[in-house]
């Protein structure tokens, strides 16, 4: 008798197609937004606004884009849209930023900030459901780091580009006007890629079993609650680049036109750490995520030196850091959350973990306005407490 036939994928692309063609939608993208961000500040200035006003309104497309995926977390996972989402989510990002351009006032060009923030909320969950599918037969670490690495370079590349058409045409509008370019490019690939591959889940075998099983769990589970709380320890003691910037500029450590400079280096040095950290994370699992804790208690007697050596060394600490967080810490997500709650899962774990980052930082922030010694101890301090919550995990995948 023969062997019944398997049945027929609807997706045109292998899993690793898959991943590499979704990472390099997120670069061109990371090539918009992170190239506006680079100006955002001193651009909504030029309208007369404040540093506190700048403040505020880039904090609050930063909670935009975190508490909102508390809402399309869940949303992906009762639709089953992920496609949906993730378009319309870049596509926000996508109009927002060249629109920027056009604005002849402070509080329109405030609404498009914020508005290219939100649309980060609404794709970010359901792109990572997306990639934890195929990411079962790619291998969870090595699929987050590819994605994360292609993610970075957009990221080195955006603000290069940006900073070059300032040196041109002397303002900021055209550096916002030419990222329309590369955003085009991003919907265009995001659209064939959703043709050539209309069902991601169909890579994941399982996952339709368990979510179409009774007996499939509607309660993320207890492990899942010790990781988000591991991982926000650890990032309330890890400074935003913001925090390191300013450091640089009003100790006068280094020539301002080379602070940008020191991001790129992080974010490249981001990308390779990605590579690194996936790939051991597929081979001994959470255990390896142990290195962050200590690279993260050192960057503030780097960063925050007045030597230009040391802190150069600091940023590629800082970017090494960051690279393991997100690439390696999304992928764990997918391996403790089930299936059919990957959206929640990551709606959840994202939130806190930026949440945790934006408050650790302004505590970093106060308290670098009295003594080092006082930053690189609540650094030390929150890593400290982040191995303790961390002993259980690594215990558990051990035994397991």
């Amino acid at each position: 008798m023969s062997a019944p036939h398997a049945p027929i994928s609807p997706n045109r692309l292998s899993p690793w197609s898959f991943v590499v063609r979704f990472g390099l939608v997120s670069m061109l993208a990371d090539f918009v937004y992170e190239g506006a961000r680079s100006i955002t500040g001193p651009y909504l200035a030029t309208f007369g606004a404040s540093a506190a006003l700048v403040g505020f309104l880039t904090g609050a497309g930063e909670a935009v884009a975190l508490m909102f995926r508390m809402v399309t977390g869940p949303l992906s996972d009762r639709t089953g849209r992920h496609w949906a989402l993730s378009i319309a989510g870049y596509a926000i990002t996508i109009v927002s930023v060249p629109l920027l351009a056009v604005t002849t006032s402070l509080w329109p060009a405030a609404a498009l900030v914020i508005s290219e923030r939100f649309g980060k909320a609404v794709r970010s969950p359901a792109r990572d459901t997306m990639l934890a599918q195929a990411s079962t037969a790619t291998g969870r670490g090595k699929t987050f780091a590819v994605h994360e690495a292609l993610d970075q370079s957009g990221a080195l590349l955006g603000p290069l580009l940006v900073a070059a058409t300032i040196a041109i045409s002397g303002g900021y509008r055209l550096g916002f006007a030419v990222l329309a370019v590369p955003g085009i490019m991003a919907l265009l690939t995001l659209i064939r890629l959703r043709r050539a591959a209309p069902t991601p889940a169909a890579y994941d075998p399982g996952h339709r079993a368990l979510r179409e099983t009774s007996t499939a769990p509607t309660r993320l589970p207890i492990r899942f609650w010790l990781y988000v709380a591991f991982t926000a320890t650890s990032m309330t003691g890890f400074a935003t680049f913001g925090v390191l910037a300013y450091h640089l500029q009003v100790r006068h450590v280094i020539a301002a036109e080379l602070i940008p400079v020191t991001y790129a280096a992080a974010m490249g040095t981001a990308a390779v750490a990605a590579l690194g950290s996936g790939w051991l994370y597929d081979r001994i699992g959470l255990r390896g995520l142990i290195i962050a804790l200590p690279l993260s208690a050192v960057v503030p007697m780097l960063s925050f030196a007045t030597a230009p050596i040391l802190v150069w060394a600091g940023a590629v600490v800082w970017g090494g850091v960051l690279g393991i967080h997100e690439s390696t810490l999304r992928a764990a997500v997918a391996d403790i959350v089930p299936a059919h709650r990957r959206g929640t899962g990551y709606g959840i774990f994202t939130a806190t973990y930026g949440l945790a980052w934006l408050a650790g930082s302004t505590v970093i922030g106060a308290l670098y306005g009295h003594s080092l010694a006082a930053v690189t101890a609540f650094v030390i301090g929150t890593q400290v407490v982040a191995l303790a919550l961390f002993v259980p995990l690594a215990v558990a995948r051990t035994a397991g």
